[in-house]
């Protein structure tokens, strides 16, 4: 996972009828790439500071954007990249650890004596 950062996140519709999550750092130049492709129902925000996916998925959720295709696509990318960095974790909590006694080696020391 990669921890590119972006000031742009929304949604867009392909010519397909698609509808997918879309990131950018530039809001004009995007608009105008995706028009150029054909999308519709191109619905960008500004983030109010740099985001990874991850960050600005959930944003985008809580700005309320959960209904019809869109909400579907944010909710969808969004439950695709918890599921990655999920992966990345390692749980140590709650392990058991399983020991086995090793014969130990013992040295026995002459204690004699000498009177």
């Amino acid at each position: 996972m990669t921890d590119k950062l972006f000031t742009v996140a929304g949604t867009a519709t392909n010519p397909d009828g698609t509808t997918k999550a879309r990131f950018a750092n530039d809001l004009v130049a995007r608009i105008k790439i995706l028009n150029k492709a054909g999308c519709s129902n191109i619905n960008l925000i500004e983030l109010p500071n740099a985001m990874t996916k991850l960050q600005a998925l959930q944003f985008l959720q809580e700005r309320g954007i959960t209904e019809g295709d869109a909400g579907y696509a944010v909710a969808n990318k969004l439950a695709e990249k918890t599921k990655v960095a999920k992966k990345g974790e390692i749980k140590v909590a709650g392990a058991s650890v399983k020991t086995t006694k090793a014969p130990v080696a013992t040295a026995k020391a002459d204690t004699a004596v000498e009177a």
